[in-house]
């Protein structure tokens, strides 16, 4: 069995190479004549119009991943989105990431003015209009930790009626570590210190109890700078035991995979094995932020997860976690 349940429907900066995206997301549904003829691009301009003027949790885009996926062959799916995505928790991340007059903070704070445009109402609307339609669907949100914002993180997950909350670690000391814009601020670490902090982190969010899994949890070797993985299993073995003992998942990510430079899924097959020992279960996520990009390489996925001696995996409905045979 396949299901994918970490994907986007959309991610900012809005910039040409997201265009670029979105433009071929639509044209394999749409565009039947030749690609260089006038008509063509005519029709495909109609077409990202629509699109913009209709904005991503719309019935139309939604259905575009669940389609694909289920040309994948993927039979339960989880829907994302970040957290920071929505206006309403933009004052969660002002006071828990790095916005100063520094070139990182100038950074940071154009880039959360220019992703965080949406409602929650216009999600949750978007994606509950889709599982009328659509009942092997779940709806999700990817919330940040932050060790001293648990409380707020606590009273805003509490208003909404999410099938599942992924817990997620990606800033460490307000910096947004996985931003191609900022990967120079590796090298203002010790690379042993930057990653006892991380995992630590990532522990605290698995002792918070307001998580059904925890995402890509070695997502920090994003960039291809990470000590020898013999330094880390000590690490992989703290976190595994955080997670058997809080009862929490994980996911096999294929995102870094095929987005980013380290060309490796989340988690590494060391850190996979470590976390089969402690018995933790997993579930499956391509991390897609456009319909093309659903499901991909999770073959290879599920192919590493047997290899270790998984058996099943899980998806989730109304917080109940659930189990489906490899």
């Amino acid at each position: 069995m396949k299901v994918d349940f970490h994907f986007h429907l959309e991610e900012g900066p809005y910039s040409m190479p997201w265009l670029e995206k979105t433009a071929q997301a639509l044209m394999p549904h749409n565009i039947h004549s030749d690609a260089g003829t006038l008509e063509t691009m005519t029709t495909l301009v109609h077409e990202l119009e629509q699109r913009v003027e209709e904005g991503c949790f719309s019935e139309r885009w939604i259905s575009r991943y669940l389609e694909q996926g289920q040309k994948e062959g993927i039979q339960q799916f989880g829907v994302v989105d970040h957290l920071y995505r929505f206006k309403e928790f933009k004052s969660y991340y002002e006071k828990h990431i790095l916005l100063d007059n520094t070139m990182l903070g100038q950074m940071q704070r154009q880039w959360l003015d220019r992703v965080c445009v949406y409602s929650i109402e216009d999600y949750i609307e978007g994606v509950q209009n889709a599982k009328k339609f659509y009942g092997q669907l779940s709806m999700g949100i990817e919330a940040d930790y932050f060790e001293y914002g648990e409380e707020e993180l606590r009273e805003i997950l509490s208003k909404y009626p999410f099938d599942y909350v992924i817990g997620s670690v990606h800033f460490l000391d307000g910096w947004g570590f996985d931003n191609p814009d900022s990967q120079q601020n590796f090298y203002n670490y010790n690379l042993n210190d930057l990653y006892a902090k991380h995992y630590s982190t990532v522990i605290k969010a698995a002792g918070s109890q307001m998580f059904q899994f925890i995402a890509h949890l070695d997502n920090l070797k994003v960039f291809k700078v990470r000590p020898p993985e013999r330094e880390l299993l000590h690490w992989y073995n703290e976190v595994a035991m955080a997670l058997a003992t809080n009862d929490l998942a994980t996911e096999i990510n294929t995102g870094l995979a095929y987005r980013y430079p380290v060309k490796e899924m989340c988690p590494s097959p060391n850190f996979l094995r470590v976390l089969h020992k402690h018995g933790v279960p997993i579930t499956l996520s391509s991390d897609a932020h456009f319909p093309q990009d659903i499901g991909t390489q999770l073959d290879e996925a599920i192919m590493m997860a047997k290899c270790i001696g998984y058996e099943e995996i899980v998806y989730f409905k109304n917080k109940t976690r659930h189990t489906l045979p490899l």
